[in-house]
């Protein structure tokens, strides 16, 4: 992840029309803000990223703020666009596509980067089993590395009420019979921060 200096120089970059500057934005937030968007619409997370970075990139010239304002004001793009998409699907039942395009990276150690995948599919999967409101904190507090000031304006909650949903779901995540059985303590769900 990028440190805050380098996203406020790209949030310049990107403000005045510098591609480069929005690539590097786009690399640094993406995956976080696919793995939340996957916790809140599932199957429809690809698209509603997508839609997140078109307002984005079109609302881009009215941002002002630093690094973590940046993230802060991604993720309520992110859990708005969400919330559209969950109204629409609501409304139009319709069967998931069985597969959806991942972007593919290319390492050296393919069985590693399959099981570090594997792990973040199944963090994720546990994370959306929580209630709505402590999926989305511990996503926003944990995997996105938001403070809990941003996250609450994110949630449009107050800031004890983000802590208090994501200690509740980090303490179901870690009495959690499948996390239990597989020895990892809701800490390390961090972990899927640098995938």
């Amino acid at each position: 992840m990028w440190d805050d200096d380098e996203l406020a120089a790209a949030i310049r970059a990107a403000s005045a029309g510098d591609e480069g500057g929005f690539t590097v934005l786009w690399r640094s937030l993406q995956p976080a803000v696919l793995r939340y968007l996957r916790v809140l619409v599932g199957d429809a997370a690809d698209d509603v990223a997508s839609e997140t970075w078109l307002q984005a990139a079109r609302d881009l010239h009215r941002f002002t703020g630093d690094g973590p304002a940046f993230r802060g004001w991604l993720f309520r793009i992110a859990r708005n666009r969400a919330i559209d998409e969950r109204r629409r699907a609501g409304r139009r039942r319709e069967e998931p596509a069985d597969s959806f395009a991942e972007e593919v990276t290319r390492t050296d150690d393919a069985a590693a980067e399959m099981l570090e995948r594997s792990d973040t599919e199944w963090a994720l999967r546990i994370i959306a089993t929580l209630p709505p409101d402590q999926a989305e904190a511990v996503m926003l507090r944990v995997v996105a590395g938001l403070d809990v000031a941003t996250a609450a304006r994110v949630l449009g909650k107050r800031a004890g009420a983000v802590r208090i949903a994501t200690m509740r779901g980090l303490r179901r995540l870690a009495a959690d019979p499948r996390v239990r059985a597989r020895g990892e303590a809701p800490t390390d769900l961090t972990r899927t921060r640098d995938v």
